[in-house]
């Protein structure tokens, strides 16, 4: 769906790849997907504060990568297993575009080489003059 000139699954791919692209993310969700932990014990595992590990969980759930509970006074955070076929599958978009545009300019050059057509001036080789006329 596009609003404005924006396409609302490039905002989740973004939303997606930019979680993704933290180590400290990254970490959280390779955690997460062992057991759901709570965001007290997760915080216990870094060299930063309780709010700069909730931040990072925060980014992970708006990427819809893990989702949060609240049991009593801990939320609880655990990975969406699906989250990672979603990553895989726009990176398969963009391998098969790219592909795609490789094969066309593949296909491009073999056309101008079987046409002898390499976009340079033809040379008479019966020519006889020199570089001045």
């Amino acid at each position: 769906m596009v609003v404005d000139g924006i396409d609302e699954t490039d905002e989740t791919v973004d939303r997606l790849f930019h979680a993704l692209a933290d180590a400290t993310r990254r970490d959280i969700l390779r955690r997460c997907v062992r057991g759901e932990l709570s965001v007290s014990r997760l915080a216990a595992a870094y060299p930063m504060s309780f709010a700069a590990v909730q931040k990072h969980v925060t980014v992970l759930e708006r990427a819809g990568l893990v989702t949060k509970e609240r049991r009593g006074r801990e939320q609880l955070v655990r990975t969406d297993p699906d989250a990672v076929g979603r990553a895989r599958q726009a990176l398969d978009e963009l391998e098969s575009a790219w592909r795609a545009r490789v094969d066309r300019m593949s296909g491009l050059l073999t056309e101008d080489v079987g046409t002898g057509d390499s976009g340079a001036p033809a040379h008479d080789e019966n020519t006889t003059e020199g570089p001045d006329g």
